[in-house]
């Protein structure tokens, strides 16, 4: 199954490291992260479990749950577990969904039988509060994933969900945004009454609408 980007996130009901969760449920009218691993006890994925526990403020501030999916049982999460807060010297706090039997990394599209028939590829799924998937990344079992440009992609999507605005290249948070082409020049000053500055007549930028630092 390749699911794109508006496709609706599959719902399942699964044992976590924090008990039995309905996915839909869980995610409740916020937004989602849902990350993949390919094994539990392996070094990439324990970093990257780690760094998530240490931005929980982070996540929360953008009020996204994230979640993570790997084939382990739940036993085998939950030693993981302790070897996560042990070595990266944090707290999990988020549920690491058991999938012994590939349930979820199948709905999802997760095992890419060219790079192995079993282990889950390192996928993130962000997914709205609709319950529609927004954007996804996928990288090799090989290289850990970058928590900067995972936050980038939920600013960018969250910001321009609520205005008609996209993010150019490298955007940050504070920085200019570039205006929607379905904008016409006459409405530009009541929409973004902050300013804006024409670069030629598809190329508009204006301050990020937000007061959001």
């Amino acid at each position: 199954m390749s699911l794109q980007i508006g496709d609706t996130a599959p719902d399942f009901s699964a044992d976590t490291t924090d008990g039995r969760i309905n996915f839909h449920e869980w995610l409740g009218d916020g937004w989602g992260i849902l990350f993949s691993h390919p094994a539990d006890f392996t070094p990439i994925c324990t970093t990257e479990l780690g760094r998530t526990a240490l931005l929980k403020d982070e996540f929360a501030r953008r009020n996204t749950k994230v979640a993570f999916v790997s084939v382990g049982s739940l036993d085998q999460h939950k030693k993981w577990v302790k070897d996560i807060n042990q070595t990266q010297k944090c707290t999990v706090n988020f549920p690491v969904i058991a999938d012994p039997e590939h349930k979820v990394a199948e709905l999802y599209g997760m095992i890419h039988p060219k790079a192995s028939s079993t282990a889950p590829v390192r996928s993130v799924f962000f997914i709205g509060p609709d319950k529609t998937i927004k954007a996804t990344l996928t990288y090799p079992a090989s290289t850990g994933r970058n928590y900067a440009e995972i936050l980038r992609v939920v600013d960018s999507l969250q910001l321009t969900a609520t205005y008609s605005v996209g993010t150019p290249v490298d955007w940050k948070v504070g920085e200019e945004v570039v205006i929607s082409t379905a904008i016409s020049d006459k409405d530009i000053p009541a929409k973004f009454p902050k300013g804006h500055r024409v670069v030629n007549s598809y190329l508009r930028y204006t301050p990020q609408p937000t007061d959001r630092k």
